[in-house]
């Protein structure tokens, strides 16, 4: 499967509108009352489109952008994105709590400063929340749960391990902690039960999947593992986590591979959207086109077709999981990588997402540096919802 390991080991574009020639501008309105009339026809299905349609309108719509802790963590930047924020139609931060690496960024987890995963860099979360909440901004808190560089050193019996017994390691040297493990599901959850102390309103689960790079024949787990097992997991993984969430009713969320929406299988990584979206609240597809491999949906560079990329992979989710199909909020690219992303590109992927029925994204940029311009409530009528308010 070389689509899936190509898209495992990285991580189109409609007509410029803005400042486009009259020529453009026809072949952009060919282009989008075509991707309407798409929309409206999606892959055959047991289901009716208007049943997701309303299940989309009757929740809560999300139009979020990605903060780091450090971002998100310095009263300073948060003044300034708070200002940005206020005028675009963004309403909703997703904010790293636990990234990669492993480090933990709110205090008050006990197990945190326990194993020194504990780094402050959101030193005093109240504060960032209340900034925030009263800007009228969702605030939903990322933990990455089984890539972890640091648990494994303190606990090397927490690891994904080689038959040596020893961590094993990706091809850059990361680490897993085992997805199996009630003591590694316990810990993460510990820093979910504080967020949702805090106040966040949403718990997103990111890297809640399995090793992809390297030889992962050689992983070991403190359970069989296999495609069953492994899918079943992750399901058993957000069950716990509603029951242990449950008493401060805030949402459950799961991030997965883009492809997720496309392929039949797991990708070799647990991931079956199937089953996540049955067991979380929302789900996430990470469809950045840079991701995707050439020939991918028969295109020679995804990469360079945003509006394409993101179409396809949302009408294979609406027919692969039908009414759930509402339960989906992708991610979208707004960061350059082996192709310049500016507004044209960014909006294009907006496009895609609303003519296929959904009002909710969020855009990721690692640097927290975001296309305003495409964002204004001017640009979202022009060019993605002209019934925005």
């Amino acid at each position: 499967m070389l689509h899936t390991a190509l898209f495992l080991l990285l991580a189109s574009t409609l007509p410029v509108f803005a400042g486009a020639s009259a020529a453009d501008s026809g072949a952009a309105a060919a282009a989008k009352a075509g991707a309407q009339q798409a929309a409206a026809e999606p892959a055959k299905a047991a289901f009716s489109t208007t049943t997701i349609r309303e299940l989309v309108l009757a929740d809560r719509q999300v139009r979020g952008i990605h903060l780091t802790c450090w971002g998100a963590g310095s009263a300073k930047n948060r003044r300034e994105l708070i200002k940005k924020i206020s005028g675009s139609v963004v309403n909703t931060v997703v904010i790293a709590i636990k990234e990669t690496d492993g480090k933990v960024y709110i205090p008050g987890v006990a197990l945190a400063a326990k194993w020194g995963t504990y780094t402050p860099a959101i030193t005093d979360p109240e504060a960032m929340l209340k900034d925030f909440k009263t800007a009228g901004i969702y605030t939903v808190a990322r933990i990455v749960v089984f890539k972890d560089k640091v648990l494994p050193k303190a606990r090397k019996d927490l690891a994904v391990r080689t038959p040596g017994g020893e961590p094993w390691r990706s091809r850059n040297g990361a680490t897993w902690v085992d997805p199996y493990s009630r003591e590694v599901w316990d810990y993460n959850l510990d820093i979910a039960e504080r967020a949702a102390k805090l106040g966040f309103e949403e718990i997103q689960f990111d890297y809640i999947r399995y090793p992809s790079e390297d030889n992962t024949s050689l992983c070991r787990y403190s359970k069989p593992h296999n495609r069953q097992t492994s899918t079943a997991n992750l399901k058993d993984f957000l069950d716990y986590a509603r029951k242990r969430l449950a008493p401060y009713k805030v949402k459950i969320s799961a991030d997965v591979f883009g492809l997720t929406t496309t392929v039949k299988d797991d990708m070799g990584i647990g991931q079956d959207i199937k089953a996540l979206a049955a067991g979380a609240d929302y789900v996430y597809p990470m469809m950045y086109p840079s991701h995707y491999a050439p020939g991918e949906y028969n295109l020679k560079n995804p990469n360079a077709s945003p509006y394409k990329v993101i179409n396809r992979g949302l009408k294979d989710a609406m027919a692969k999981l039908g009414p759930d199909y509402a339960r989906l909020r992708p991610y979208l690219q707004d960061f350059s990588m082996g192709w310049h992303y500016g507004a044209p590109e960014v909006r294009a992927q907006l496009l895609a997402t609303r003519l296929n029925l959904l009002d909710s994204w969020v855009l990721w940029n690692a640097a927290n540096k975001y296309t305003w311009s495409a964002l204004t409530p001017q640009s979202y009528r022009a060019f993605v919802d002209p019934a925005y308010k």
